[in-house]
Formats: structure tokens, C-alpha cells, sequence
């Protein structure tokens, strides 16, 4: 009885939690700290120097446009937030757990892609749009369906002022699958004019009063020279084709310049008794009867 009690008196007590303790939660800490590290330096680097970047380059690109700039910005954050995410995970050594989640956010995207393909087609057309540097706010352009100056360019849709004062928003797929025409140039706009002379008139009196009719008009640019060519020879008239050039067309008003030239080119022609898109001459064959009655 005594060794037994002797026994239990010399034995070892339980340890209690202590300080030993948090060894366990250590690989945990040091994984939330990794996680930590990772994510904000991704986002510091992301936010603080590729944005900044990416945001100056579309600012040049598309001063006039701050609708555009934003959503870039706005973008851009929200991709470095998903990059820092997996980086994160990759440091900290959840990159096993992000793998074999790999499946389900591949079924989540597609369908997401499938639900949105028209909205996220939108999206990528915007960005083509943004990028191309033959497409800027304040160019004039034509396509298929209309024509007008671009106002502003978003991720999703173009708004165009057309020449009648209407406001259009054209989806950036339909100017991404067509041909865009943009007939202002560089910073001019080559205006073209048709005019039908009579047969029985001087031609070349007639190219000359034309090319000097642009003199009348001071918004006509006079380099490059006015240009004036036999375009067709039609059923009742000569039509001659009249090349002029106005320069920054985006602050003109191209439909008061072209009624001053033809104005110009009325005055010039009936001056000179050129006849201007002459009347239809048709022939007639057959034979009148009349009858008589007493």
C-alpha cells in the first residue's frame, strides 16, 4: 500500500496548455501572415504603379473621354485585387486548395461567359476601341447604319451626336464587325460635291467656275488646291465632281459650308449662262387622231 501511494506522489502531472501550446497554431499564423504579405504587396504594386500607368496612357488616348478613364481605373483595381487573391494563396501554400477548386471556378466561368457573352463581347470590343488610335472622342465617323461624332467611349457602348442633333448609342460589337469610315482624315475633312452641267454648255468654263466658286467661301481651305473633274456623262446632263477641304471640321459647321458653296456656285453658273442639272428631255413618237363629230 505504501509503494502505491509512494508511487502516485512521484508521478509527472499533466501538462497544462502553456506557451508550448501555440507551436501548434504557429504553421497557421505564419500562413495568414504569408497570405497578408502577398496580397497587399500585389495590390500595393498593382494599385500604386501599374494602374497609375495604364490610367495615364488612356487619359492621353482619350482626353475628352473621362467616362472611359474611370471605368479603366475601375477595372484595372478590380483585376489586381483578383490577381493579388491568387498570388496570396500561392505564397501563403493554398495553392493546392485554389487547384482543386480549379473545376468549379472553371464551371462558375463558363457560365458566367455563356449567361454574359454578349455583354462581355461588348466589353472587349470597348477595349479594342480604347486602344485603337485611329478612334478617338471628337472624330466624325460613318458605318453602316449612321454616321455622327463620337461623344464618348464606355466599356460597353459608343455614343455618336449625329449630324440631325440626335444622341445614338451604338453597341461597341456592331463597330467592331463593320468597316468604319472616318472622312475627316487628319484633321481635315475632304468635302465632295456633284453638279450636273447641259450638254450644250462649255465643260471646261464650267470646272473653272466651279474651283473658283470655293474662293467665295473662307472656311474652304485653300491647300490643298479645290479640284473640279468630269465625274459621268448622264442622260440630260454632264456631272462634274468638285473636291474641297475644311480644316478642324469638328468645330465647322459642314452643312452651312457646303449651302455657301452651292449658293457661290448658283451665282457663279447663272452669271456665266451655264445651266445647272437641266431639265429631262424626253422624246415622243406616235399619232394624234381627232374626231370630228357635225
Amino acid at each position: 500500500m505504501l509503494d502505491v501511494l509512494l508511487q502516485t506522489a512521484t508521478e509527472v502531472p499533466p501538462s497544462t496548455p502553456g506557451p508550448a501550446g501555440l507551436a501548434d497554431y504557429w504553421p497557421v499564423v505564419r500562413r495568414g501572415v504569408w497570405f497578408v504579405v502577398g496580397f497587399v504587396a500585389v495590390t500595393f504594386v498593382g494599385w500604386f504603379v501599374v494602374e497609375p500607368v495604364v490610367g495615364e496612357y488612356v487619359k492621353r488616348r482619350n482626353r475628352n473621354n473621362p467616362t472611359i478613364q474611370e471605368a479603366v481605373e475601375r477595372y484595372v483595381r478590380l483585376f489586381v485585387l483578383v490577381v493579388a487573391f491568387f498570388v496570396a494563396a500561392g505564397t501563403a501554400g493554398y495553392g493546392g486548395f485554389v487547384g482543386d477548386s480549379a473545376l468549379v471556378v472553371a464551371a462558375g466561368t463558363l457560365a458566367v461567359g455563356v449567361a454574359g457573352q454578349t455583354v462581355i463581347g461588348s466589353i472587349v470590343s470597348g477595349l479594342v476601341l480604347v486602344v485603337d488610335p485611329e478612334f478617338n472622342v471628337g472624330n466624325y465617323i460613318e458605318w453602316e447604319d449612321g454616321e455622327g461624332t463620337v461623344q464618348s467611349i464606355t466599356l460597353r457602348v459608343t455614343r455618336v451626336l449625329t449630324p440631325n442633333g440626335e444622341l445614338v448609342t451604338v453597341p461597341n460589337t456592331v463597330l467592331t464587325s463593320q468597316s468604319i469610315t472616318r472622312p475627316y482624315g487628319r484633321g481635315r475633312r475632304r468635302v465632295v460635291e456633284h453638279v450636273g452641267v447641259a450638254y450644250e454648255d462649255d465643260v471646261s468654263d464650267a470646272l473653272d467656275h466651279l474651283t473658283a466658286a470655293t474662293e467665295a467661301v473662307e472656311a474652304i481651305e485653300r491647300e490643298p488646291t479645290p479640284k473640279a473633274y468630269v465625274d459621268d456623262f448622264g442622260d440630260d446632263a454632264i456631272v462634274v465632281r468638285v473636291h474641297f477641304w475644311i480644316s478642324d471640321p469638328r468645330r465647322q459647321d459642314v452643312f452651312g459650308i457646303r449651302s455657301a458653296y452651292a449658293r457661290a456656285v448658283k451665282r457663279r453658273l447663272d452669271d456665266a449662262g451655264i445651266t445647272i442639272s437641266p431639265a429631262s428631255k424626253r422624246e415622243l413618237e406616235g399619232r394624234l387622231e381627232v374626231d370630228r363629230e357635225n
